[in-house]
């Protein structure tokens, strides 16, 4: 069985009961993409998965590959983002943020961005100086930029009357780096533009609806 357990770098996406004690996460890993892994046990008492086995948990999981599932075995969490689970908007764009990269991400494919750029969010959604409908604007926009649907370049923009501003923070956020993604602010009028036109794009390019969002944007 050892040969067969292996360690994935990673974040619960989402979480379900299954039988009386067991859950199902849902995982986006370094290593594999988004998998699906029975957590056994994660609902007794007293179970050393049972914090590891909740959305936005991020560390090393031990992942025994079976024939047909893969089992979490073991598992060392490096952040919890309990402070997310103890503020009800903040979860509520963290939610929004895990089931857009479950949308996009696959098993066996490569989601090292995806992973970084979910995680970096997420602290980034902590950080009082940030506001949070920027946090989410950037978040969509590097997330369309990574799935490859999104354009590259920003000329179709620059005669539509938008503020240099507005277009120099589009521009920016689709070259950059994960790490410099949330190192700006905008003034309300510019972030309000931005997130006009990021949100154009999301209903253009992504398509989907989801209850997250929707959840968020009642609360809001």
């Amino acid at each position: 069985m050892s040969s067969q357990v292996r360690t994935m770098t990673g974040i619960v996406l989402s979480a379900a009961p299954v039988g009386e004690y067991d859950k199902l996460v849902v995982l986006l890993t370094k290593e594999s993409g988004k998998i699906r892994a029975f957590a056994k046990g994660a609902r007794r008492p007293g179970s050393q998965l049972m914090a590891a086995a909740n959305v936005f948990a991020f560390g090393e999981f031990q992942i025994y590959e079976g024939r047909t599932s893969y089992t979490v075995v073991q598992a060392s969490i490096q952040n919890y983002f309990s402070e997310l689970m103890q503020d009800f908007e903040g979860a509520c764009f963290g939610q929004y943020f895990l089931e857009f990269a479950s949308y996009y991400t696959r098993e066996n494919a490569d989601a090292r961005d995806y992973l970084k750029l979910v995680y970096q969010s997420l602290r980034a959604l902590s950080a009082p100086a940030l506001p949070r409908l920027l946090v989410r604007y950037i978040y969509e926009l590097k997330a369309m930029v990574y799935s490859g649907e999104c354009p590259q370049t920003f000329e179709w923009l620059e005669e539509k009357g938008l503020d240099p501003s507005t277009l120099y923070a589009l521009k920016y956020v689709s070259a950059s780096p994960v790490e410099k993604l949330y190192t700006f602010i905008l003034s309300p009028e510019v972030c309000a533009q931005f997130g006009k036109v990021v949100s154009k794009m999301r209903e253009k390019y992504v398509g989907q609806r989801f209850k997250s969002l929707e959840i968020l944007e009642t609360c809001l």
